[in-house]
């Protein structure tokens, strides 16, 4: 690691993250085939902070394929774009693309070296100034040196001044006044208007942020669609050998360029498919890694695959119900409350966990959850299923019973609940909510959608008024979920906010220490119940199945995936 010049209030800004907002988890006595029922009244989950099969390279044989499932064969393959953040793309470019960081089980950052000698803050005039001191061994697959120039085009594509560019996420990058060269080409010089706690999250894979090249996001035009069914440049251990809509897979090789370990594997297939036939693809050998989560079948059938090993950890990512502030019928956040408090979450939480070995309590807070530093029910009574309550609440925003169902100026409480296709949990969430909302007077129509539309033609396209997927949190609880919840934010879904919720969320990226940054956190959360965009359910299960030799890689907590340590043990 490089190293660090930091006065006590800089280190402050660097360590944050690090110590003050990681994850207090505790690691399981069961094995992942001796896993123990945790009773459902426990308050606070007690999970392993992640479950990998670690072996050192030495104790991995060289070669082999690994064959992953993923959920999506996408169209938008880079993930700082806004149509990019679906997990698959994400997974996909992570073995492709830059993270000047690795995250352990606590979320602690450290400097990659393969990219990174250094990385520093300090306050100079009054101003938080970072200073990126990059490899220069480090190449984009097209042959160009990483410099501090692709970190200026990164900062301008993503620093929101420009409309024209469609970016994931400002966060971080709207702060920075300017990107200048260091010392050489490979320094990079960032000043920041005000300071930024959660700095260490800029150009970071775990942060689902990486670095992509200049010579493909310079212009919005280029940014925009240089990834459109195409991955032109990459900067991994591993390089793009073919992307195969119509076989709907995507295969990486390992890049003889790479400057860093030599990977162990030769090369990684990841093949999109439905996600409740994942499970079965493991069990006859077609795949040899998939994300489980809260599937109950799935869950049985990897115990019960020979060879197989279920590997699951409790992380920052938690299934939910997302509302449209701007459907016509529910731009009114007193509707959207009403709506919430209509819904048995309890109900839906024993149902999408029942046979899990998973604690069965509910997610009462959008930011951090259950078993995270600084987590408390900021609710005000919005997370209680209290349909007597949304009755109320619907009567006095003026949508009265008209016979079955509510209506208001002539125009039925009528609601399209969108999900995919394939997911299990998804369509439980949609029979109860269309259940629960029926009680009180809205008619629910579930539309499904195929895996592949359900982001790019539904949600990204805001073409619904209900849906309910997962969200994948980060190592950075102040900043990591911010696009999903700040007014602008690229990844809000929901289209609700408020200047109370941004407001707050910006004092918390700029904190200086640990428990302002958990006092703004938690005023966030608050304000964003009284929103009403997002209804949490529960802290999702990391769960996956993988194949019992596979080593380096599974349910990886807050940690990140070194992919060039996967690999299949000798």
């Amino acid at each position: 690691m490089g190293r660090r010049h930091l006065s006590r209030r800089t280190a402050l800004l660097a360590c944050l993250t690090a110590v003050s907002l990681s994850l207090t988890l505790c690691a399981c006595s069961a094995g992942p085939d001796d896993a123990v029922a945790i009773p459902s009244t426990l308050e606070t989950p007690k999970l392993t902070a992640m479950d990998i099969n670690p072996h050192d390279r030495a104790d991995l044989r060289q070669g082999g394929t690994l064959r992953v499932a993923i959920a999506q064969f996408s169209t938008q393959w880079s993930p700082i774009q806004a149509d990019g953040t679906e997990s698959s793309t994400v997974t996909v470019t992570k073995p492709l693309l830059p993270t000047f960081f690795r995250s352990d089980a606590a979320g602690t950052q450290t400097v990659n070296p393969a990219y990174l000698q250094d990385a520093h803050a300090e306050v100079r005039d009054g101003h938080q100034v970072v200073t990126w001191t990059l490899n220069p061994k480090a190449r984009w697959s097209d042959g160009t040196p990483i410099t501090w120039r692709d970190l200026e085009a990164n900062w301008r594509a993503l620093n929101g001044k420009d409309p024209a560019y469609k970016p994931s996420s400002s966060t971080g990058f709207e702060l920075v006044t300017s990107v200048e060269r260091g010392k050489d080409d490979f320094q990079a010089v960032m000043t920041f208007e005000r300071p930024f706690s959660e700095w260490q999250s800029m150009f970071n894979g775990a942060a689902n942020a990486p670095l992509l090249p200049a010579s493909r996001i310079a212009t919005p035009e280029l940014f925009n669609t240089a990834y459109l069914d195409a991955i032109p440049v990459t900067a991994g251990p591993f390089k793009v050998e073919k992307l195969d809509r119509a076989a709907q897979t995507v295969t990486l090789v390992a890049d003889p360029a790479w400057w860093g370990d030599k990977p162990m594997l030769d090369r990684i297939e990841f093949r999109a498919m439905l996600p409740n036939t994942m499970a079965g693809a493991f069990g006859d050998g077609t795949v040899d890694f998939f994300s489980n989560g809260p599937n109950v079948a799935g869950y049985q059938l990897i115990k019960a695959t020979k060879g197989g090993s279920v590997r699951r950890a409790g992380g920052p990512d938690f299934r939910q119900i997302t509302l449209n502030g701007k459907s016509p019928v529910l731009t009114d956040p007193t509707v959207r409350q009403a709506l919430f408090q209509a819904i048995n979450r309890d109900a839906i939480t024993r149902t999408d966990l029942s046979g899990l070995d998973w604690p069965t309590v509910n997610l009462n807070n959008h930011l951090l959850v259950a078993n995270q530093n600084a987590y408390r029910d900021n609710s005000l009574g919005l997370s209680r299923y209290d349909p007597g309550e949304a009755v109320h609440k619907l009567d006095a925003a003026g949508w009265k019973l008209d016979g079955d169902v509510r209506k208001k100026d002539g125009k039925e409480l009528g609601l399209r609940m969108v999900i995919p296709s394939g997911v299990t949990q998804a369509q439980n969430e949609a029979n109860a909510t269309a259940h629960d909302l029926r009680m009180v007077g809205a008619r629910v129509t579930v539309v499904i959608a195929s895996p592949n539309e359900f982001f790019d033609k539904y949600i990204n396209r805001h073409d619904f008024d209900i849906t309910a997927y997962s969200l994948l949190g980060t190592p950075f609880p102040a900043t990591g979920s911010r696009a999903n919840f700040v007014q602008n934010g690229g990844t809000n879904h929901a289209q609700a906010g408020s200047p109370a919720v941004d407001t707050a969320l910006d004092r918390a990226a700029g904190a200086t220490d640990a428990a302002t940054s958990f006092d703004a956190i938690n005023q966030a959360d608050g304000e964003l119940w009284k929103v009403a965009g997002v209804l949490p359910l529960y802290q999702r299960p990391q769960l996956y199945g993988a194949r019992a030799n596979l080593a380096n890689i599974g349910a990886q907590g807050l940690s990140d995936i070194v992919w060039e340590n996967v690999g299949f043990t000798k």
